[in-house]
């Protein structure tokens, strides 16, 4: 089947220039333009001879959209529900052209090829509310930057940042058509706006037969799940027309095949997909600033807003990253005046204490300076630094959400999004929802039917959903519990092992403890689990999400983001706040251990090194956070070049002028409806890693920069190359994902004041430096941490099986502050214990009120909007009524006159008051 309808195809003339290399070599030698044909002159052999255009056979007309299909088993059912779909499409006003199989590579799929005439693309502009410019902006942009030039190495050229001037603009009004700036009808909407309307007409156009109402049976995305079309998508950008004049008025455009990944010889061809590839989406541009406005203009203000997020981001994470490397120095400098450390380390200190077994039967009795490297390692992080680091962290994530609001505001006014959001809730209805809601009721607004979901429904859909999602977290809490006995069940066998002098492995015993082994053998257990229950819980979410039927895209994204992070703040963030807020803190002491599942169950609550469990934490921190970021970063950017070598994908190295254009991009991925929404999920559990346990790991913004470097310019690269053209879609801030930020930032403050207290050493060495220290200095504070219990009161049970010491102690250390034996009070706590405690409190409260009022100080500071901007919104506002009613006034002034021409004399004289009163009004 081969349809071409509209316009005939002598109606503009059109020169191809061939793409091939041999080609390019010949343009090169010559002076790189052809002769335009002259009109008469047939083009279809030329025009059909290079199929890598985004034209019709006819050269004129621009693809849209394509949709392609098989034939298979089904074939007459299906075929049936696309030829009821295209004949309703063409009622609708759609061109369409068919491409057959005989001319596909694979010999297997048809191609349709979708044009929208100017008369449907005004129309769904007025309809959706589109805003087109009517006046190039006259308001001057904001004054040079003093020291500006020092940017200047990590600028854009400026045709890439700008690739349009500034507009007023105002939604499209079909009857207002000469108020604004159309020159040209065919490039007046850009190709992201046409695929818009043409999809919004694809998602609601039904493929029943006239006169049968079948609600069910509407849209392409039921007709793509039902496999009636393969794919469906818009064309990605290779060509550039340049007018060329003609002769008795004709016009002659010359069409240049642009490709994305090579510099044009005509620097005027360069398409806007080789400029997003070139100084974008190329590892070598890191450095530079993102061409923003090119990113929206050719993939829409969604994905737009979504990179700019990611850069501001990034941004900010540099003066994180440098705090946390000066911290991160300042603990690798004072390494040597660590006396703690230097006290376990030493062999007539540490190497004289005998600590109680760790473990029952299994674990033996130790001596305290076989702890000695973790020691060191512990107080890379664990000092004086780490204390202005969480408060600096938490101001920091003051001023990154503030100012990404006033950078918000900047890019609504700049993008005209600032009146977008109550046009997004009444008009982006989901296909979804008008279908499977077949009630209707009064809309007391608009007083025109619209469909709704009952009551009833509603209420046990969420009571549903609500189920499901605790059942998920409920699961992700058992396996944290599994892991959690892992770690004490295992911990006896490494501490056997290492330990174990018979045993030939003492070279890595030295430098591997029993806690070290277990904490990362959890860790990475651990990891894998997460990433388990991650695969089958997104599938879970989307499920139950759309069993609700939320109502516009908008509700549906905010309530599957929800969803998901709720879920993935249990199942990333449970395993370090165990590590954090709970191991090592309900151990008991000899004699009377506590136990996991009660006494029966022989697990006993871990204990914490005597190093503190601060270097258990960033281990679990280290594990979980880099792991999720190279297996991210291994799945974006290495899955795509192994799928494409899998498949034989063709490539650049093909002759495109035997590969049409919408085979090329048939065979690139999918980007999903929800593509963006996992891009911003990874990006905000990594907001939770740096923010939520950073006082743990100071090093982990400069991780995070890093891979968020790579990130941008892997999205990039996928973006331009891997992915076919994603819908553009309109959006004019990150939507939910702001206020989980303002959550996770709130939330910040608390948890790295209580790692700070009660996982950190600081606070117990503060409270020993000033008020019982003899030389206030640390020395003697591993001997004051640490309790004494004899070994005699020891229980059968806990008592290790190769007892090696032969009764040459009779007492051994742990870690508490308890009376000792003897003592009329022995084994309860000591005073020093209740006022580190108090000490905790008090900083736990000091600390928090400091970093919020801060927080809410800066928050006050800072306007949300800019001022300026403020002043150009109204500004602009202003202008834009003002022309508004001058171009009333003048074609008012023009009905009147043409009124004065047609009336006859008698009629005139007979109203000459109301004339007098418009003349007036005028």
């Amino acid at each position: 089947m081969r349809r071409i309808t509209g316009k005939a195809k002598d109606e503009t003339l059109i020169e191809l220039q061939n793409a091939s290399d041999s080609q390019v070599t010949d343009e090169s030698s010559g002076n790189g333009l052809k002769e335009a044909p002259l009109p008469g002159h047939t083009e279809t052999d030329k025009l059909h001879s290079n199929k890598d255009t985004v034209f019709f056979r006819d050269g004129v007309r621009r693809i849209d959209f394509v949709l392609s299909y098989v034939d298979d088993k089904d074939g007459e059912k299906k075929q049936e529900r696309r030829r009821e779909f295209e004949a309703n499409l063409e009622k609708a006003g759609l061109e369409l052209e068919t491409e057959d199989k005989s001319d596909s590579k694979d010999q297997k799929t048809y191609f349709l090829k979708i044009h929208a005439p100017w008369d449907v693309l005004a129309t769904y502009a007025d309809v959706l509310k589109i805003k087109v410019p009517f006046k190039e902006s006259d308001i001057p942009h904001g004054q040079d930057v003093p020291l500006e030039w020092l940017s200047h190495p990590f600028r854009l050229p400026d045709h890439v940042m700008h690739p349009q001037p500034d507009y007023f603009t105002y939604p499209f009004d079909k009857t207002k058509t000469d108020f604004f700036l159309i020159s040209d009808k065919d490039t007046f909407f850009p190709p992201s706006t046409r695929n818009r309307i043409v999809f919004y007409i694809l998602a609601r156009c039904p493929y029943y037969k006239e006169g049968r109402k079948d609600r069910g049976k509407t849209g392409i995305k039921r007709l793509l799940s039902n496999g009636t079309y393969t794919a469906a998508f818009p064309l990605h950008d290779s060509h550039k027309l340049f007018p060329l004049g003609g002769k008795c008025g004709e016009t002659i455009l010359k069409m240049f095949t642009c490709r994305y990944w090579k510099k044009a010889r005509n620097a005027e061809c360069e398409s806007e997909r080789y400029n997003l590839y070139e100084h974008w989406a190329r590892f070598l541009c890191f450095y530079k600033e993102q061409p923003l406005n090119l990113i929206r203009k050719y993939y829409g203000e969604k994905i737009g807003i979504y990179f700019a997020w990611l850069g501001f981001y990034t941004e900010m994470l540099f003066f994180a990253a440098v705090m946390g490397l000066i911290c991160f120095t300042y603990g690798v400098l004072s390494y040597d005046d660590n006396i703690s450390s230097q006290e376990i380390c030493h062999p007539k200190i540490g190497g004289r204490i005998v600590m109680c077994p760790l473990c029952d039967k299994k674990c033996p009795f130790w001596k305290l300076n076989s702890t000695c490297l973790s020691s060191w390692q512990s107080h890379l992080f664990d000092n004086e630094g780490t204390v202005f680091f969480a408060i600096f962290m938490g101001i920091w994530v003051t001023l990154f959400l503030e100012f990404w609001k006033r950078r918000q505001a900047r890019l609504e006014y700049e993008w005209d999004l600032v009146d977008f959001e109550e046009e997004q809730q009444q008009l982006q209805i989901r296909p979804e929802f008008e279908i499977r809601c077949t009630n209707r009721r009064l809309n007391k607004i608009t007083k025109e039917m619209e469909p709704y979901l009952p009551v009833t429904s509603k209420c046990a859909r969420f009571c549903l959903s609500a189920a499901t999602v605790i059942f998920w977290i409920s699961l992700i809490v058992a396996c944290i519990i599994g892991v959690i006995a892992y770690r004490l069940a295992v911990y006896a066998a490494f501490a056997s092992i290492i330990k174990d002098p018979m045993r030939k492995i003492q070279l890595v015993g030295r430098f591997i403890t029993p806690q070290l082994a277990t904490s990362v053998t959890a860790s990475c257990i651990n990891f894998v689990i997460i990433m388990i229950l991650n695969f089958f819980y997104e599938r879970v979410a989307i499920w139950i999400t759309d069993l609700e039927i939320p109502k516009t895209h908008l509700e549906y994204e905010n309530r599957l983001t929800m969803k998901m992070f709720l879920f993935q703040f249990v199942n990333y963030y449970s395993s370090c706040f165990y590590v954090a807020f709970f191991k090592g803190k309900f151990v008991g002491y000899p004699g009377d251990y506590s136990y996991m599942f009660g006494n029966w169950s022989n697990l006993r609550n871990e204990e914490c090194d005597p190093g503190g469990c601060l270097i258990e934490l960033t281990t679990q921190l280290v594990i979980v956070m880099t792991g999720k970021q190279l297996c991210g970063n291994i799945q974006e950017a290495l899955l795509p070049l192994i799928r494409n070598w899998w498949s034989g994908r063709r490539g650049r190295h093909n002759p495109e002028n035997h590969y049409s254009r919408w085979e090329q991009d048939h065979v690139l991925q999918n980007f999903s409806q929800l593509g963006l929404f996992y891009e911003y999920l990874e990006m905000v559990v990594q907001f939770g890693f740096i923010t939520l346990f950073v006082a743990s790991f100071p090093l982990a913004p400069l991780l995070a920069l890093f891979n968020n470097i790579l990130e941008i310019r892997v999205d990039a690269w996928k973006f331009t190359t891997q992915f076919k053209r994603p819908m553009a879609s309109k959006a004019r801030n990150i939507g939910a994902w702001q206020e989980i930020l303002n959550a996770v930032a709130i939330l910040s403050v608390v948890t790295n004041a209580f790692i700070m207290a009660f996982t950190s050493d600081m606070i117990p060495r503060m409270v020993y430096l000033y008020a019982y220290s003899k030389e206030s200095s640390m020395r003697g504070y591993v001997n004051n941490s640490l309790s004494i219990y004899d070994i005699s009161q020891i229980p059968e049970r806990n008592m290790p099986e190769d007892n090696w010491f032969d009764n040459a102690t009779s007492t051994c250390r742990y870690r508490d502050y308890r009376y000792p034996p003897g003592h009329q009070r022995e084994y309860t706590h000591t005073m020093q214990f209740w006022h580190i405690l108090a000490a905790k409190m008090a900083f736990i409260i000091i600390m928090e009120h400091v970093v919020f009022v801060v927080k809410f100080f800066v928050a006050w500071m800072i306007p949300d909007v800019p001022s300026d901007v403020k002043a150009r919104i109204k500004r602009e506002r202003y202008l834009i009524q003002e022309y508004l009613h001058n171009y009333e006034v003048e074609q008012l002034k023009l009905q009147l006159s043409a009124s004065f021409i047609t009336e006859p004399q008698s009629e005139m004289t007979l109203t000459p008051d109301k004339h007098e009163v418009l003349s007036e009004c005028l």
